[in-house]
């Protein structure tokens, strides 16, 4: 039994065709996709529309991520037009017009997936079964894991969301993080996805890495007009596939509170931000 989990693509077409063309190659007996397909790089709609044409000619299975939500939230009633916190959201919301109707496919999504493979119980979902934003992480104490796969415990658990590949044996339960297909934040520039075998009664896994080329995919920041029409948090999101590290979360750390205080434009503080990393 052979399964291949790929996640976090955000966007990344030239990175998704690599891992596609690999796992066609490895020809697995399912394939999962483990959410964050969209939002946060340049081709989400080519990216989202090539996952759903795998998914009903070849069976791939999808769950959301916590930035197909953010897509989503762009649709609601209540969702904001304007202003400092508009601009914040806008690379999400250039994500939601590029998608269209394909939003409400995206609503669909389950947030985990269960099956039994081989007789075993295999668990997949984005970052824990806290919630989509709750990941697992090398520093993760084996008593905040336990609480984050859920029960029953299964054999396999399967999940992505830190951009960051992780192999773990706990209690039983082998623990897989992905890594990210469309941009690892490990200081890898390599994109990655899970292979996970069941042989001799146990499940082992093993976390592929390929180049790809990421020239094209930094072009594509500013050819498909991601870079105009997202604003300016678009530069810092390209100069984390440059990095092959995560910078947002440090950013609005930073900057958010003064920025929303009017102490900064947006622009200044993100052109504040980028000169120093």
């Amino acid at each position: 039994m052979k399964l291949a989990v790929l996640s976090d693509i955000h966007g990344n077409w030239p990175g998704l065709m690599a891992v596609a063309e690999h796992i066609e190659r490895w020809q697995p007996d399912h394939i999962i996709v483990d959410g964050d397909v969209v939002n946060r790089g340049p081709n989400s709609a080519i990216c989202w529309d090539f996952v759903q044409r795998k998914r009903r000619d070849a069976g791939w299975q999808v769950v959301l991520g916590n930035h197909e939500e953010y897509v989503i939230a762009q649709g609601k009633p209540e969702a904001i037009r304007a202003g400092i916190p508009f601009d914040i959201y806008r690379p999400s919301y250039w994500v939601y017009e590029q998608l269209g109707c394909n939003v409400s496919a995206l609503e669909a999504l389950p947030f985990a997936l269960e099956e039994t493979l081989e007789e075993t119980a295999v668990r997949v979902t984005h970052a824990s079964m806290h919630g989509t934003r709750d990941g697992v992480y090398r520093f993760t104490t084996d008593a905040e894991l336990m609480s984050k796969i859920g029960l029953p415990a299964p054999a396999l658990f399967v999940v992505g969301h830190t951009h960051q590949p992780l192999i773990r044996r706990v209690n039983g339960t082998l623990v897989v993080n992905a890594g990210a297909t469309g941009m690892p934040f490990d200081n890898d520039w390599r994109v990655s996805y899970a292979q996970l075998t069941h042989t001799q009664g146990a499940w082992q896994a093993e976390i592929v890495r390929l180049e790809y080329d990421r020239a094209q995919a930094e072009r594509d920041f500013t050819q498909t007009g991601f870079i105009d029409g997202g604003g300016p948090i678009t530069r810092i999101m390209l100069r984390e596939l440059q990095l092959s590290t995560g910078l947002l979360y440090t950013f609005f750390k930073l900057y958010e509170r003064p920025v929303l205080d009017g102490e900064y434009s947006l622009k200044q503080a993100v052109e504040l931000f980028l000169a120093s990393h």
